[in-house]
């Protein structure tokens, strides 16, 4: 009779429009808990119990304890490197157990994204735009046995919900009630065009070298027509207080400056940056990332 009932299951799966199944059967967890303890293996147990033919991966679960921000450029940066019908769970949630809600959020890519609407969705969803926002429906979408459990919602909402998901046993719409496609926003400095300057925002850092990066894409940034071996002016703000202000070229590789030397080029995501060749500028300059951070590009 189970085995019946599974089979009737999939085939009533098969008959549902493509676009509302995850079929790829890929999660990708995010969370700011560590390593150190078994946080992250009891998320993975029980997406494994959901259907052990799921594959599961990590994003980073190194992000800052409850830097939201970080989170949100860590989803956009890594995103579209992931087959459509990924579900990635991201949770840095410092507002565990309070009124956030928790949602799986579809973008226009065709890539899921499960947590607290918090913030976390505030670069992805500008980057790859919204097709369908659920609350999840914790009545039916939560680890069995877990309803006293207020502070883990990582382990008994999201995994759990996420991996139900990937695995075709629920539908987007069996996540639970539609939103409107709004999610919480983090304010920051976007890049623009003003006279013949840039002005953006320093997102994150290269964190294992110091480099510093900005949202300033390269076709913006062409705009100032500089080529290699010219010199550009930056000056750094962490909200109204100047913290760096000088010159430096641009350059094509950290080979064509010597080292210890400040240069700026376009980094892996083909957005402007800046650093010290073989040295850290983060450190040695006290320029750091987040929405409160402004940079100005002029020639």
């Amino acid at each position: 009779m189970k085995l019946i009932k599974t089979i009737t299951s999939f085939f009533l799966l098969s008959l549902l429009p493509f676009h509302l199944l995850s079929q790829n059967k890929i999660v990708v967890f995010q969370t700011d808990f560590g390593l150190k303890d078994g946080a992250v293996s009891a998320m993975k147990g029980v997406a494994m119990g959901v259907n052990p033919a799921l594959r599961l991966f990590d994003l980073t679960h190194e992000i800052p304890a409850y830097n939201i921000w970080e989170a949100a450029y860590r989803l956009e940066q890594t995103a579209l490197y992931w087959p459509q019908g990924t579900v990635f769970v991201s949770v840095v949630d410092p507002g565990v157990g309070t009124e956030r809600k928790s949602v799986v959020l579809k973008t226009k890519s065709g890539h899921f994204f499960v947590g607290p609407d918090n913030g976390s969705f505030t670069l992805i969803t500008e980057s790859l735009g919204i097709q369908e926002i659920h609350e999840i429906d914790e009545a039916v979408n939560r680890r069995k046995n877990s309803q006293s459990s207020y502070t883990f919602h990582g382990r008994d909402v999201y995994a759990y919900t996420a991996a139900r998901l990937a695995a075709g046993v629920i539908t987007l719409t069996q996540v639970g009630k539609h939103l409107p496609n709004e999610v919480i926003k983090i304010p920051f400095q976007k890049a623009v065009l003003e006279g013949n300057a840039i002005v953006g925002n320093i997102p994150i850092l290269d964190v294992q070298y110091g480099n510093v990066w900005t949202n300033i894409s390269a076709d913006l940034f062409k705009k100032l027509n500089i080529t290699a071996g010219q010199k550009v002016k930056i000056t750094v703000w962490e909200n109204d207080k100047q913290v760096f202000q000088g010159e430096m070229p641009f350059a094509n590789t950290f080979g064509e400056v010597p080292e210890g030397q400040i240069m700026s080029y376009l980094n892996s995501l083909m957005n402007f940056s800046f650093a010290i060749n073989m040295g850290d500028f983060s450190t040695k300059y006290g320029v750091k990332s987040g929405p409160g951070w402004k940079v100005k590009v002029e020639k």
